[in-house]
């Protein structure tokens, strides 16, 4: 399965469309062959794996998310005499793009949970804030000061 030849299990069959060659052309194929019922014909493990990246598209989109809203949240809480409306705009759209991957998908607030994957995001937010601001990345806290319940909120903002 997965092949360059692209054959279905029984292997005398041809799938259509190689995965490799053209991912897209693939996906409707495989679409089409799922709602046919024609499972015998199915690229079982390029559809898991493509199952899967869904899953880290989802939470790659949320780290970034949050990263950015993160980094405008330091800038707003080290620079009191630079706060803009485009500071303000920039926290706000952050945070209701945030909660929208949240709303669609609600188990990748578990990442909330994941000292890692904190890490990671504040880390990223504090290299953001550094480039943007000229701070240096040391003077900003080490860990996220602010529970992920208070960044999301609307209207939070660090005094």
């Amino acid at each position: 399965m997965g092949d360059t030849e692209n054959s279905n299990e029984n292997g005398n069959q041809p799938m259509g469309t190689p995965y490799e060659k053209d991912v897209v052309a693939w996906a409707y194929e495989q679409a089409a062959l799922l709602r046919a019922g024609k499972l015998a014909s199915i690229d079982i493990e390029h559809i898991a794996e493509e199952i899967e990246d869904v899953a880290k598209i989802e939470s790659r989109e949320l780290r970034s998310r949050l990263g950015v809203l993160l980094a405008h949240l330091l800038k707003w809480m080290f620079q009191p005499e630079r706060r803009s409306r485009s500071w303000t705009s920039t926290i706000r759209v952050q945070r209701r793009e945030a909660l929208f991957v949240l709303k669609e998908a609600p188990s990748l607030r578990r990442h909330f949970d994941d000292d890692q994957w904190l890490d990671l995001v504040w880390s990223k937010a504090r290299k953001q804030a550094e480039a943007e601001t000229g701070i240096d990345f040391d003077t900003f806290p080490e860990v996220c000061p602010w529970p992920m319940s208070s960044v999301l909120e609307e209207g939070f903002l660090p005094e």
